[in-house]
């Protein structure tokens, strides 16, 4: 293993050096040794090598930086594609999730905010873009669907009790099916924004770009358990972010938005869970410096109590509250016992 990282690290190198015309001074990996982005520092500049496993994916990510660039400053800027590898400009070592854990919670919100707004500038500029005609349209397979909906037996242990059985599994998947009409960067989870040296906050990470509804970039970033803001007052930020008439209607948006959230919560509960069972659980300094699952008391409890929240919010899911509020009381049961 430690070798085909190795290997790995010189082939990026090699193609780093011959692209740019200059020595590598030092390397760094922003998110691991594991994952797929390397750091290469040279004399008076940085950037971000990508060798991705699948070779589609880079030169999607690739492309879609490109359209974007003539009309949003809120994403990286692609240098150059070497085969399998992408080169991107960097923007930046202070990535959200950690920032956010140094401030206040008033600052807190108004950087939540400007991430929130950077989506939604995103989305404007592809609309600019011939991009609705070229990129995939994303979660609209049936089976795709029905396990999302299915993901309410992550819930069952933690309240002793069954999902109330006016839960319609099939009317979510109806409400949650999209035709695929707008651009959405997917994965906005915290980690994958970061703060530059010019104090601008961009948004990285496009390989599964593609199309849907829109307020999936939302949910993502409001589902992500590490983000350190109560439901209310992301809903009243969503709200003060979004363009004045979105598609449907606003109600029809932040209800939209409401039971994707709640799904995706649940996955990401999911997963918190079985990290946990294997790992056990982690110190937040570690799920925050490598950008992994929130496998910590603390999170699970806040991604609990914003799933209560948002699925207060549609009748297609407001059955659910009772059982996210149970899941809430384990969690801080588990931080109070001093057991994580």
């Amino acid at each position: 293993m430690a070798s085909n990282r190795r290997s790995r690290k010189t082939r990026i190198r090699d193609s780093a050096e011959a692209l740019f015309g200059q020595k590598i001074t030092e390397v760094s990996a922003p998110g691991g040794s594991s994952r797929s982005s390397l750091r290469f520092h040279f004399a008076e500049h940085t950037v971000i090598g990508t060798l991705r496993p699948n070779f589609r994916r880079t030169h999607l990510e690739a492309y879609v930086l490109r359209a974007l660039a003539p009309y949003t400053d809120d994403i990286p800027r692609c240098l150059g594609v070497d085969g399998e590898i992408m080169f991107q400009s960097d923007v930046g070592a202070r990535r959200l999730n950690t920032e956010l854990f140094k401030l206040d919670p008033a600052a807190q919100q108004e950087l939540v905010a400007e991430a929130m707004a950077g989506i939604f500038r995103i989305q404007h500029a592809a609309r600019q873009t011939d991009l609705h005609d070229k990129l995939p349209h994303l979660g609209n397979n049936p089976d795709w669907l029905a396990n999302l909906a299915d993901g309410v037996a992550t819930l069952v242990p933690f309240k002793d009790a069954d999902i109330p059985a006016h839960f319609d599994a099939a009317a979510v998947v109806e409400r949650l099916t999209h035709q695929g009409l707008q651009f959405v960067k997917w994965d906005c989870r915290t980690g994958n924004a970061a703060i530059g040296d010019d104090e601008k906050l961009r948004w990285f990470d496009f390989e599964y770009a593609g199309l849907r509804h829109g307020a999936e970039d939302l949910a993502w970033l409001i589902a992500d358990e590490s983000l350190p803001v109560d439901g209310p007052r992301l809903d009243a930020m969503v709200r003060d972010a979004l363009p004045r008439d979105p598609a449907g209607g606003v109600d029809d948006y932040m209800e939209y938005l409401a039971v994707y959230t709640v799904f995706h919560a649940l996955q990401r509960l999911e997963l918190i869970v079985s990290e946990a069972r294997k790992r056990g659980w982690l110190r937040i300094e570690h799920v925050l410096g490598k950008d992994d699952v929130g496998a910590h008391p603390l999170f699970a409890a806040n991604l609990c109590r914003t799933g209560a929240y948002f699925a207060s919010q549609s009748v297609l899911t407001d059955m659910l509250v009772g059982h996210f509020e149970a899941a809430v009381q384990v969690f801080e049961r588990i931080l109070e016992t001093g057991s994580a």
